[in-house]
C-alpha cells in the first residue's frame, strides 16, 4: 500500500527562533519518498514556517486518515502554556506570551493517531527548547500515542543566541539519501552516533509491539458479550472494523461500551466520554459529518456540565473539533439543526482562535437566509 509522509518544519520568525527547521528540508527533498516512507511508492506533504495552528490541524488530520503507512518528520521547537502547563509545537507567529493561541497543542498530534492502526505509523522528531520547556520534559517526556513507533532527539537550551541547526534531522537525511533505509531504531542510532551527543538529549526510541490503536481505558467494565466471547480487546476490533470498512459494526461496538460505561460509571464519567469520543471520531471516519459534530458537541457538553473549565484543553478540543466538523456539513438542514447549539457552545467556549463565534454566527445567518430566499 503506498505511504504518506508528512513533513513539518515550523519555528518562531523573529528573535524566539531557536532552531532553523526549514533549513533541512532541501536535505529531506534529496531523498526518494519511497525511502521516507519506507514504501515501495509513497506520497508527500510539505509545511515550512506555517502560521496558523488549524493549517497544520488539517494537513495532520488528512495525513491521519490516509489508510497506508503514514510516516512525520518534526522539525521544530517546543514551548509551555505557562496557565495550563501544555506543550505546543511553536509556529511562525509564536511568542512566548502567546504559544496557547500560536502554537500547535503536542496533544492534538496523540488525538489525531489514536484511531490509526497500530504499527502504520512512525514520528521522527528534532526538537529543541527553551528553559522552561525542558523542565517540564524532563518531568514528563514526550509521548506520539500508543501504536506509534516515535523516534528523535529533544535538544536542551543552547548557549548561543543564534538559532541552532537541526542537526539530527539533517544527520537523518544524510544516511537516507543512499535510496537505503535501514530499520528505524538502527537509523535512528547511526543518526545520534553521528552528532555524538549524550544520551538523555534523545528522545526514548519506542517501537512498540502491537498494542491496541485506541487507548484503553483502566479499569475494564463489564464487557458486552461479543468482544468477551470473542477474547477481543474493544479497540483492537472496533480497528479492525474500521479497517475493513465496516463502519456500521464499528460504531455498534462503540455504542456497546459506551451504555455498559454509562451503567457503571455514570454520564460525564472519564469511561463514558471516552466511548463518546471513539463514536465522534468514527462518525469521521465513516464520511458522516453531522453525526460526529453533533458526537463532539455532546462530549463538550458532558465535560462542562463534570465541572471541566471553559478553557481547559479537553473542552476546548471538543468545541474546536465540532466547529471543524460543522464547517464541513453540506447538507442545510443539518447546519441549521447544529447551528444554534455549536453557537451557544462557542459563546461558552471561543477556544484559542479569535472570532470562532461570529464565524458560526455568519455561517448560520447565511444558511437561514438561503431558507428564507
Amino acid at each position: 500500500m503506498p505511504g504518506t509522509v508528512l513533513l513539518v518544519a515550523a519555528a518562531p520568525v523573529g528573535k524566539g527562533r531557536l532552531v532553523d527547521a526549514a533549513s533541512v528540508l532541501p536535505v529531506l527533498a534529496a531523498v526518494p519518498p519511497e525511502t521516507l516512507a519506507g514504501t515501495p511508492t509513497a506520497s508527500i506533504v510539505e509545511l515550512a514556517d506555517p502560521l496558523d495552528p488549524q493549517t497544520v490541524l488539517t494537513r495532520l488530520r488528512a495525513a491521519a486518515m490516509t489508510p497506508g503507512p503514514l510516516t512525520i518528520y518534526l522539525i521544530g521547537q517546543v514551548h509551555l502554556d505557562r496557565r495550563q502547563r501544555q506543550l505546543h509545537l511553536a509556529l511562525a507567529r509564536t511568542t512566548t506570551a502567546t504559544v496557547r493561541y500560536t502554537g500547535f497543542p503536542w496533544h492534538w498530534i496523540t488525538q489525531e493517531l489514536r484511531l490509526r492502526p497500530a504499527g502504520s505509523t512512525t514520528v521522527i522528531a528534532d526538537l529543541h527548547t527553551d528553559q522552561e520547556s525542558w523542565q517540564a520534559l524532563t518531568e514528563q517526556p514526550l509521548d506520539a500515542g500508543p501504536g506509534v513507533a516515535f523516534y528523535g532527539r529533544v535538544a536542551p537550551p543552547a548557549r548561543r543566541r543564534a538559532p541552532a541547526a537541526p542537526a539530527y534531522m539533517k544527520a537523518l537525511a544524510t544516511i537516507l539519501r543512499s535510496g537505503h533505509r535501514p530499520p528505524l531504531l538502527q537509523l535512528h542510532q547511526q543518526a545520534a552516533l553521528s552528532l555524538g551527543e549524550d544520551a538523555p538529549d534523545l528522545l526514548p526510541a519506542r517501537d512498540p509491539a502491537m498494542p491496541p490503536a485506541i487507548p484503553p481505558q483502566p479499569p475494564s467494565q463489564p464487557q458486552p458479550t461479543a468482544p468477551a466471547d470473542s477474547g477481543m480487546d474493544p479497540h483492537a476490533a472496533i480497528t479492525a472494523a474500521v479497517e475493513a470498512g465496516r463502519h456500521g459494526e464499528a460504531a455498534a461496538l462503540a455504542a456497546s461500551w459506551e451504555q455498559s460505561a454509562l451503567r457503571m460509571h455514570g454520564p460525564g464519567s472519564k469511561e463514558t466520554i471516552h466511548w463518546m469520543e471513539v463514536r465522534a471520531d468514527l462518525a469521521r471516519f465513516a464520511g458522516d459529518p453531522a453525526r460526529s459534530c453533533e458526537t463532539w458537541l455532546a462530549v463538550a457538553s458532558a465535560r462542562l456540565a463534570g465541572g471541566q473549565a471553559p478553557d481547559s484543553a479537553e473542552v476546548e478540543a471538543a468545541a474546536d473539533r465540532a466547529h471543524h466538523l460543522w464547517d464541513r456539513i453540506r447538507d442545510p438542514e443539518a447546519v441549521r439543526a447544529l447551528g444554534p447549539a455549536l453557537v451557544a457552545l462557542r459563546r461558552r467556549v471561543p477556544g484559542r482562535q479569535r472570532g470562532t463565534l461570529q464565524l458560526a454566527q455568519r455561517r448560520l445567518e447565511q444558511f437561514h437566509t438561503q431558507q428564507v430566499g
